[in-house]
């Protein structure tokens, strides 16, 4: 037997309304009763019934007005409303059913048909409680989900000054993704991705794709290495018809340049602080996820900054925006919208207000996320802070390993996060992986450039000397048929931590280090960096003889 209902009748005719609540309350339900459209109203709002009977011609109100105040009320909730009417023609019954009655029954009353109506309607009650409730679950599982994909996705640095990003879910989950994490070297990675469709099955993708960008990141890899794990992983999990359009931006605070992968997503925007004039930069890659590993080779763009200068990056959501008139949003004027900008820092908002005013109320199709990174100085966002997350594990405390690379691994391969992986096993040296791979790079970079290719540094205080040396750098590398970069770590515990001793050897010729060694602190000429750098980081630093052989100790404590 099905549960019984409370039923309001609101009916002028107190004839009416008694041949209804015999029917009614024979079949089992509850009856409320109601004189005219108003009282309807009210008792609508005291009582909660399930289902209502409502007379169409009604003094102080009708039902037509009875019913719109009433579907108002509702909401999202669902109680059927039959319309009782001596009226035939077919306007008069459509309206009925356009102020929001759901079905209607003819004077005379037919006990049959109204009992079967009510049953219907009781059923369909029912199934919508039962829809409502499955909803309510989803949602519940999907923020829990959401959490979980947050505390992933959103690990990282976006909460940097000089970061400035928004994200505009069509649903719970996001098929825009925006990720930043800190080098070791003090760098930045950012990532924009926008996978193909939105909500959940679009979010699903992001989740590797971010342990891989997080963690590789804060590894050391550069930003061709982490695009290109990426787009091996995502090519083997997403189904065919489904990648992510991306840009990956790589900030190096000290050389004051950014490398710039952009594949399927609209052009971004470099605005020079300085000028207050803007560049564009289009895709040249194919989305990721798309090619096959072999077949995958990201094309990278390297642009000079300047403190202050801007990279504006959106999704197409962006500007395939459109308004109640279909029109779309369009480059064009976005474009328009920055180039009349009177302050730079008005411009990210400047940007959402004007998409947001554009769509008004047409409905938006897409996730809209837009992010902003700024070139600063170092000091202004501080070394990057990479705690230990291994609970109780102390790794290897007593240990050495010899490492060399000949050849086409000089060419062709960076060995930097391997070695520095491989040291941060140590627990105490986890939170030291900045300062860590900072020494390691400083060293092997020296090893390679100097010893091994025999490049002179002093190219680099010359005009565009930036440019010239590593155009040099990487012609030298590309006829390397021989030498060696040897590194050589041992690890030893101590009462209070442990000791670290690293030595980087290369095959050149040597130098006179005796006055490198009388430098104390960074000045011009290291870029802030180099050798002085070095000797602030670790305890011992020497030279063998020749000076082809670096010798450097880190001694470090226990926290607490």
């Amino acid at each position: 037997m099905s549960r019984a209902l409370k039923v309001l009748i609101a009916d002028d005719s107190e004839t009416d309304r008694i041949i209804l609540r015999t029917i009614v309350q024979k079949e089992g339900h509850d009856v409320i009763l109601a004189k005219n459209g108003k009282e309807a109203v009210s008792h609508f709002q005291q009582y909660k019934p399930d289902l209502i009977l409502l007379d169409v011609l009604m003094p102080v109100m009708d039902g037509h007005e009875a019913a719109r105040q009433i579907k108002r009320l509702l909401g999202d909730d669902l109680v059927p409303i039959i319309f009782l009417t001596s009226l035939q023609d077919a306007d008069s019954l459509a309206t009925c059913l356009e102020v929001g009655g759901d079905d209607f029954l003819s004077k005379p009353y037919n006990r049959v048909i109204l009992k079967a109506k009510i049953m219907a309607f009781g059923r369909m009650r029912v199934m919508h409680e039962k829809l409502q409730a499955h909803n309510r679950q989803m949602l519940i599982e999907q923020q829990v989900a959401k959490t979980i994909f947050d505390n992933v996705a959103h690990s990282g640095c976006l909460t940097l000054d000089n970061i400035r990003f928004s994200l505009s879910p069509l649903s719970v989950f996001n098929g825009d993704t925006v990720l930043a994490e800190r080098k070791p070297d003090g760098g930045i990675h950012l990532f924009l991705g926008d996978f193909t469709g939105h909500g959940l099955p679009a979010a699903i993708g992001a989740m590797p794709l971010a342990e891989i960008f997080y963690g590789m990141t804060a590894k050391g890899f550069s930003v061709d290495e982490v695009l290109r794990e990426i787009n091996s992983r995502l090519q083997s999990i997403l189904p065919i018809g489904v990648f992510c359009c991306g840009c990956f931006v790589e900030l190096n605070l000290f050389e004051k340049k950014a490398r710039i992968w952009l594949g399927g997503l609209p052009d971004i925007v470099m605005y020079r602080s300085k000028t207050n004039e803007f560049e564009t930069i289009s895709s040249s890659n194919l989305p990721l996820g798309v090619l096959a590993s072999h077949k995958f080779s990201p094309s990278i763009i390297e642009l000079p900054m300047e403190n202050g200068d801007e990279l504006f990056v959106w999704s197409d959501g962006i500007i395939e925006s459109r308004n109640e008139d279909d029109e779309m949003f369009g480059e064009s004027r976005l474009h328009s919208l920055i180039r009349r900008a009177t302050h730079q820092d008005s411009i990210f908002q400047d940007i959402l207000t004007s998409v947001d005013e554009f769509v008004s109320e047409a409905r938006v199709e897409d996730d809209l996320t837009l992010a902003t990174v700024k070139m600063v100085d170092i000091e202004d966002i501080g070394l990057p802070d990479f705690e230990s997350t291994r609970g109780s594990l102390i790794g290897p405390l007593d240990w050495d390993f010899d490492y060399s690379l000949r050849g086409q691994s000089l060419r062709n391969f960076n060995p930097l996060p391997l070695v520095l992986n491989m040291v941060t096993e140590v627990e105490g040296l986890r939170s030291q992986s900045g300062p860590l791979y900072t020494m390691m790079a400083e060293l092997y970079s020296n090893a390679l450039e100097h010893g091994v290719l025999g490049l002179d540094s002093k190219i680099k205080s010359t005009r565009n000397g930036f440019d010239i040396y590593y155009q040099q750098r990487e012609k030298r590398l590309e006829n390397l048929t021989d030498g060696f970069v040897r590194i050589c770590i041992k690890h030893t515990p101590t009462e209070t931590g442990g000791a670290l001793v690293l030595q980087v050897q290369d095959s050149g010729q040597g130098f006179d280090y005796h006055h490198l060694m009388s430098k104390v602190a960074p000045i011009e000429g290291y870029s802030g960096r180099g050798i002085p750098l070095i000797r602030g980081i670790c305890q011992e630093f020497y030279y063998n003889d020749l000076g082809n052989m670096v010798t450097a100790k880190l001694i470090w404590s226990h926290k607490g």
